[in-house]
């Protein structure tokens, strides 16, 4: 077939041909979410919660707390000070980047792409997209996207599918035909791996496009097996790399159609919809925090560097007590760090949008959030090191600061609950209902703010938020003393451990000591604000070693 290559030397296979070009069925993705959803983001949802705060509010001894205890009014001043003047500042950075900064940006993208057109061409397109284990709907319409966004490529585009199932690979291949047909300046490259994760696959895929002999002034994007692009990804993106030669990446806004219960259809949402914010906040210092494996679009000769290719396939860093701990997960962390190591910029597209179709490990809420947050976590905290060890002076002080306050924020975000938690039990039971109308009124006050990320928002998102600060700061502490804990959602891959079963164990039990003693040392202090722990003065220290008092 013309234009149809096979990387890995496997010939063509006949596939059959059906509903490859229907469009996919929305009976599970955003359009199946149930009344509860939509209702949910309506007028009358809003005045409901309203009107919640203020019955709790009438019925709320506010100066009871002001008599009880000045330590927790204190405390929790300066934690609102802290977490909500930050918040603040990653808020209006981002108003500043989409509606002053990016404007300005894209229009320079535009008038880049028109002065080199005739000196230099069309930049040729790479679309590598990794599947593995993804249902053949879903499938179908990723790379029905990709097909469609590189017909429409006007330098020519190549697709390379690196995949790992026999199904896969008719799928795509009848897909081709169907949507690019035998006269297209669309080049598809298969190759096929032994399911030995997306790291393999990724390089494997990277190798593949080095073969291609693509020039420097060439792009990839890089999508994941369960991302839909935009028809328009090529024009709206490539020409941000023409108009700046130390952009490395980019990456764009994302939404979810997502495959799960109601409680999942919001607590995407609201993700997506924080995520706008703090990228296009970022995105004002040319360094977003990930190049998310969604999809991002690189220099092709970054992708060819061997350099980058062996960071993204055999990434570890050395920790104290782990040893060597090779990264399963994380590749996007992997390839964002070699980057910013080398100093390049990352952008944010705000006005591209992606489609993630989204597959919650379990149908049960806690055990599919718990899951995704060990491992979204985990990969940014092993990578979060080596990224504060770069320094201010090469990373830029807002991201370093950035960075750095992914550490602060997992224990700010509990010091508030263990306070009230300390001075209702211990003084006054009211604490618990004033805690509970201020969890209420500021976090509702941050779901309003997502107005300026989104058309709607749930009148459910005050709780999801609050549970994404409280349950993820505890995930995120036990993953920071148990980095060694990768998994994937969806692949069964592992690292092999060279370590016996006693090793094994003694490792376990150090990071469980470690991790208790960090919870404890959190208490102590918590309770030293509070004054209901009093530091020991001299005299006490002497009886307690038997010797003399100091007078």
């Amino acid at each position: 077939m013309a234009g149809m290559q096979y990387a890995d030397g496997y010939g063509p296979v006949a596939a059959p041909v059906d509903r490859l070009l229907a469009p996919s069925p929305d009976g599970r993705d955003a359009g199946s979410a149930s009344w509860l959803v939509t209702w949910s983001e309506t007028l009358e949802a809003h005045l409901a919660y309203i009107a919640l705060i203020l019955s709790i509010a009438c019925i709320t001894p506010l100066d009871s707390l002001v008599s009880a205890h000045s330590g927790a009014l204190f405390g929790l001043g300066f934690l609102a000070v802290w977490r909500y003047g930050w918040g603040l500042a990653h808020f209006v950075r981002s108003n500043i980047y989409r509606s002053m900064v990016f404007p300005k940006m894209r229009a320079e993208a535009e008038d880049a792409m028109r002065k080199s057109a005739a000196t230099l061409g069309d930049q040729h397109v790479f679309f590598l997209v990794t599947s593995f284990r993804i249902d053949g709907d879903t499938t179908a319409a990723v790379y029905r996207a990709a097909f469609e966004a590189a017909k429409r490529a006007p330098g020519g585009a190549t697709v390379v599918a690196s995949i790992v199932e026999m199904g896969d690979q008719r799928l795509v291949k009848s897909l081709y035909s169907l949507i690019c047909g035998e006269d297209t300046n669309v080049r598809l490259v298969i190759t096929r791996i032994a399911g030995t994760g997306k790291r393999d696959a990724l390089a494997y895929g990277f190798r593949a496009i080095s073969r291609q002999e693509p020039t420097a002034d060439d792009v990839v994007a890089v999508i994941d097996g369960d991302s839909i692009v935009p028809p328009d990804l090529v024009s709206k993106c490539a020409g941000f790399f023409r108009a700046d030669n130390s952009v490395g990446a980019l990456t764009t806004d994302e939404v979810s159609r997502v495959h799960g219960k109601t409680k999942f259809h919001i607590w995407y949402s609201l993700r997506f919809a924080q995520r706008h914010i703090l990228m296009s906040s970022n995105g004002l210092s040319r360094k977003v925090l990930t190049l998310t494996g969604r999809m991002s679009m690189f220099r092709a000769s970054i992708i060819c560097n061997p350099d980058f290719v062996r960071q993204v396939e055999s990434d570890y860093v050395d920790h104290w007590r782990f040893g060597r701990l090779k990264f399963l997960t994380g590749d996007d962390k992997s390839s964002w760090f070699w980057l910013l190591r080398n100093r390049y910029k990352m952008l944010y597209i705000p006005d591209v949008v992606v489609a993630t179709v989204e597959e919650p490990p379990s149908k049960y809420f806690l055990p599919a959030a718990t899951q995704l947050m060990v491992r979204w976590f985990g990969n940014m905290l092993r990578t979060n090191s080596r990224a504060l060890a770069l320094g201010p002076s090469k990373v830029g002080f807002f991201t370093w600061w950035t960075i750095f306050d992914q550490r602060v924020s997992m224990w700010t975000s509990l010091a508030g609950l263990a306070m009230v938690l300390l001075v209702g039990v211990f003084e006054t039971p009211f604490a618990f209902l004033i805690y509970l109308l201020w969890v209420l009124a500021t976090r509702y006050l941050l779901t309003l703010m997502l107005f300026n990320s989104r058309r709607r928002v749930s009148a459910f998102y005050p709780f999801f938020i609050y549970f994404n600060q409280i349950y993820g700061s505890i995930v995120k502490t036990y993953i920071f003393f148990h980095l060694n804990k990768q998994k994937w959602t969806r692949q069964k891959t592992t690292l092999a451990d060279s370590r016996t079963r006693l090793q094994a164990r003694a490792r376990e039990a150090s990071s469980t000591l470690v991790h208790v003693i960090a919870i404890a040392l959190f208490i102590t202090i918590v309770a030293l604000v509070l004054g209901q722990l009093a530091i020991p003065d001299a005299s006490i220290l002497a009886m307690a070693y038997g010797l003399d008092p100091i007078n």
